[in-house]
């Protein structure tokens, strides 16, 4: 991490980016960011206040309109986007460490996960590149079309689980479009996006067009959300964050994509090798410690092979290797806070009340006790019910459960009774039976035989209390414009309306 203009103790302190320039206000509160690998402080942000953001919204709103960016062609800034992911792509071994240290999440992750990132914005300035819009054939001698427009200023609020990717995911088709944006990251994982900031200054994106404000959801988000001068809102967050957020937004009419909670169904079936469904079953449980919207939290498996895949998944989980993330041995990392171990602890405390069997996991690892860090074992519940609270209420956490069923009509019952929608996911060898039940689960995203696989180009969100619209792909890209219909009358015919000999005229 650059070194900082002042430090508060060891750990540097950062500022405000707003216009440009890294600001530090004063008589700001500020925030502790600790690394989940030991607890320890790494940096300090400032606790951003609604004049902040008022600050930012302003900087935002001027790059939009200015000769600078609103004003650019746009081969021109297509051009610059593609430029950006050059940029990312030079600096991904700085970032992922840096990402691994903030957020926990082993080193092998986050190379993987942000090796993405360039592409990301190849592909959306690509769209950009080759965006046209429509001639519409109407009745008479019109001629119509449209006109896409960038909708204008961004509120992006990204989460703690991958800071980098899901901020990068929204920042790409941001930049194509158009729009500008302002940034609020996760108050506990804002130093990767801080350091993209800075590495997107150097590539010669102009002042205003991207803006961070750190703080509180509670507070900064909140003033980020609601404020009149934006245009669209992207969250990615819990269910309840998201209705806060989106009804905040909804009173200014600003467009909004949400991408929001899941409790992910994973149906397995007898037809279906049983080592690599158990396979496939602890990667979608326990990835990024199971602090996912995907995360594989539900398996529902045929009752002929429950007994085995449940004796197989235990012994899994056991024999996951947690620890520090930047051991190269460590297979899975800590959780992001004190809080979110908490949390998980005590929903194993709820399903042994429930009656539920834990078959692995449910403690803080005895060898990892005493770092300082938030580790948790993988932990597995068998013989659960679909109304225990461990079924249907999202964890965040490498904790997942397991569940038989009988017959395929009532798997897909027990899948599709949740309030949430975001992913689903079947382990099946029959074609037929993989498009029949990818048609019937009620998911925005749906998995036959992978887990957590996506890519540019895949439209990428949920349904019911699980969000709105899509990030990722042209979908995303096309979010970030509002249509202007054009009619123009191609007849050099009077018309009037009101003559005098009042005769049939068409109006529409």
């Amino acid at each position: 991490m650059p070194s900082p203009e002042k430090t508060t103790g060891q750990a540097p302190y950062r500022g405000l980016f707003i216009d440009g320039v890294e600001t530090s206000p004063e008589g700001r509160e500020t925030l502790a960011i600790l690394s989940p690998r030991d607890g320890k402080i790494i940096a300090h942000t400032v606790h951003a206040e609604a004049s902040d953001v008022d600050a930012a919204v302003a900087s935002a709103q001027r790059a939009f309109k200015g000769s600078d960016w609103g004003k650019m062609p746009d081969r021109t800034r297509a051009k610059l986007v593609y430029k950006l992911g050059d940029a990312v792509e030079q600096h991904l071994t700085e970032l992922y460490e840096l990402e691994t240290l903030n957020n926990g999440r082993p080193t092998r992750e986050t190379r993987a996960q942000l090796s993405k990132l360039p592409d990301m914005f190849r592909y959306n300035a690509s769209l950009a590149m080759a965006k046209r819009d429509a001639v519409i054939p109407v009745e008479g001698d019109y001629l119509a079309y449209t006109l896409r427009k960038p909708v204008g200023v961004v509120a992006n609020i990204s989460p703690f689980n991958h800071p980098l990717l899901i901020a990068s995911r929204n920042l790409a088709p941001t930049f194509a479009s158009g729009c500008t944006t302002v940034v609020k990251p996760s108050e506990y994982t804002p130093l990767t996006l801080i350091r993209l900031w800075e590495i997107f200054r150097d590539a010669g994106l102009p002042p205003g067009v991207f803006n961070i404000v750190t703080g509180l959801g509670a507070t900064t988000g909140a003033a980020l959300v609601g404020h009149p001068g934006v245009n669209k809102l992207v969250l990615t967050g819990g269910t309840e964050s998201g209705r806060a957020a989106g009804a905040a937004a909804a009173r200014n009419f600003a467009h909004q994509t949400l991408e929001l909670g899941g409790k992910t169904p994973v149906l397995v079936f007898d037809d279906f090798d049983i080592d690599q469904a158990v396979d496939y079953a602890a990667f979608g449980a326990f990835i990024g410690a199971g602090q996912t919207c995907v995360c594989a939290s539900r398996h529902i498996v045929q009752r002929s092979i429950y007994d085995e895949f449940v004796a197989k998944l235990a012994a899994k989980a056991k024999g996951i290797r947690v620890g520090d993330p930047f051991e190269k041995n460590t297979q899975m990392g800590p959780v992001i806070s004190e809080l979110q171990r908490q949390r998980v602890l005590d929903f194993v405390k709820i399903g042994q009340s429930e009656g539920a069997r834990l078959v692995a996991g449910g403690a803080v690892p005895a060898n990892l006790k005493d770092t300082g860090g938030f580790y948790l074992e993988p932990t597995v519940f068998a013989d659960v019910t679909p109304q225990m609270r461990i079924a249907r209420e999202e964890v965040f956490g490498p904790f997942t459960v397991v569940l038989p069923f009988d017959s395929e009509e009532e798997a897909v019952r027990i899948a599709n009774d949740s309030p949430y929608g975001l992913a689903a996911a079947l382990r099946t060898k029959d074609v037929t039976r993989a498009h029949r039940l990818a048609d019937a689960l009620e998911a925005g995203v749906v998995w036959v035989n992978d887990h957590h696989r996506a890519d540019i180009a895949f439209p990428w969100g949920g349904v019911k209390d699980s969000g709105v619209a899509r990030e990722g792909g042209l979908e995303s890209f096309d979010y970030y414009f509002h249509t202007k219909a054009v009619m123009v009358n191609k007849s050099a015919d009077r018309f009037d309306w009101f003559e005098t000999e009042m005769r049939d005229l068409r109006m529409n």
